[in-house]
């Protein structure tokens, strides 16, 4: 992620998929949403996740990705990422609450992130900006 990534803290930065299968299902979205897409390389070239673009090109809405590598932890839904400020503040506070830690804390790009699960089962990202 750039430096233009400055999402506002509390916001939903950020939406990915991560599916063993995920040249099949970027052509479902692709089919049923009209989306077009960008390869980013991934494991030195070996494979290439997807940024998801609207029709134009124009709006980057997505990501879907292998459940491989970095991101075989990873569970398969649509996972939100929420901008905070302290992610080791929110850690703490999410395990207090009663709920923990299923990925992470570990970069993407030079921002740090983690997954979460809630104390209901939900998982989502948290993402320091």
């Amino acid at each position: 992620m750039s430096e233009e990534f400055k999402p506002e803290v509390g916001t939903i930065a950020w939406r990915d998929l991560t599916v063993e299968n995920a040249d099949e299902i970027r052509d479902f979205y692709g089919a049923v949403c009209g989306w077009t897409f960008v390869r980013h390389p991934m494991a030195n070239g070996e494979y290439d996740d997807y940024c998801m673009q609207t029709a134009d090109g124009k709006t980057v809405v997505s990501g879907i990705c292998h459940a491989r590598g970095v991101n075989a932890k990873l569970p398969p839904q649509w996972l939100v990422y929420v901008a905070v400020k302290d992610l080791d503040n929110s850690i703490r506070q999410c395990e207090q609450l009663g709920g923990k830690v299923i990925d992470g804390p570990r970069n993407v790009g030079d921002k740090p992130f983690c997954v979460i699960q809630d104390p209901a089962g939900a998982c989502a990202a948290l993402i320091q900006v």
